[in-house]
């Protein structure tokens, strides 16, 4: 399933306020954002993002065989179409915050050791 990220985004950002993580598959030569469903690598959430487009599915368990690519995968459904709700809601959050530069106070060496 498929998300388009607003342009004035950052993917990184929309991933990680969404709870992935990124992974790089070295092997591969392939980078993506994985969100566990439990304390194992799978079930998980798959993401790739390419032209600002957000591909999501649902890995349900590592490929059976050596040498396949091929595993138990979910693209459609309920569960995704509902991960796909909470990366939009995340998305919705994120262009509504207003961006300001921080502005850091000087506070000199004890006031940083002891505040203000």
């Amino acid at each position: 399933m498929d998300i388009k990220i607003p342009e004035n985004l950052n993917a990184d950002l929309v991933m990680r306020r969404s709870s992935y993580g990124f992974l790089r598959d070295r092997q591969h030569g392939t980078e993506s954002y994985v969100r566990r469903l439990g304390g194992g690598f799978y079930p998980r959430f798959h993401v790739y993002i390419k032209n600002g487009i957000i591909s999501l599915h649902l890995d349900q368990k590592q490929a059976s065989y050596k040498g396949s690519h091929a595993h138990s995968g979910e693209y459609d459904g309920e569960t995704v179409q509902r991960e796909i709700m909470r990366i939009q809601e995340v998305m919705v959050g994120l262009q509504s915050q207003p961006v300001e530069p921080k502005k850091e106070e000087k506070t000199g060496f004890f006031g940083g050791l002891f505040g203000k």
